[in-house]
């Protein structure tokens, strides 16, 4: 059945997803029903609880930090990807904005078979043209035991830094706050360990 020209889909998430992708230069993909797994999929991703998409991370790893032996970047994913269980959510946000900020300390031997410890960056805020922004609208994250379909999350090197939930014209994004937002943090809560940004959108004629 094809969607209502009014539905939340064409009025905004469409919308939202042709501004990122034609005024901002970002990628824009559909999830919904167009995604496969495994390391040659669209997106990288092993399950539906993944929530970093690790391909695309470890490419920008070695683009960004250059020279270094495998089990570097290996750490740095290993590192990214983990979630403390017994942390809450705003301090593993935490956690993960500080590497974000000033990277991901690695511990690896060189070729001389010496012990060394670098920092490798996850983002180029000097060079933005160096990073890899990606849109994906309607995204299925499955947590412990529910599963949520996203509208859009925005990928920054593979990271989930952006999260829209979008609303239709005469939907209040009060309700978009209180309910749906709530909901996505009670059972999809590592959907937000990397968040920086929440938007609550709606559009109208």
């Amino acid at each position: 059945m094809s969607p209502s020209p009014y539905s939340e889909d064409t009025l905004v998430q469409q919308t939202t997803a042709d501004y990122l992708e034609q005024r901002l230069g970002w990628r824009s993909v559909l999830a919904w029903n167009q995604e496969d797994f495994g390391p040659d999929s669209l997106l990288g991703r092993s399950s539906e609880r993944e929530v970093v998409l690790t391909r695309t991370l470890r490419e920008r790893l070695v683009r960004l930090n250059p020279g270094l032996p495998a089990e570097a970047y290996d750490d740095a994913v290993r590192q990214v990807v983990a979630s403390p269980v017994a942390q809450s959510l705003a301090a593993t946000n935490r956690d993960k904005y500080a590497q974000l900020r000033d990277g991901v300390w690695v511990t690896f031997r060189d070729a001389k078979g010496e012990r060394c410890r670098e920092r490798l960056r996850l983002i180029d805020f000097d060079e933005p043209d160096n990073n890899d922004f990606l849109c994906v609208r309607e995204l299925w994250v499955q947590g412990d035991l529910y599963r949520r379909r996203a509208d859009i999350i925005g990928f920054v090197n593979g990271l989930p830094l952006l999260f829209m939930e979008c609303k239709n014209i005469g939907k209040h994004l009060r309700a978009a706050f209180e309910q749906n937002f709530s909901s996505y943090k009670g059972e999809v809560s590592h959907l937000f360990h990397h968040n920086a940004l929440v938007v609550f959108a709606s559009w109208g004629r």
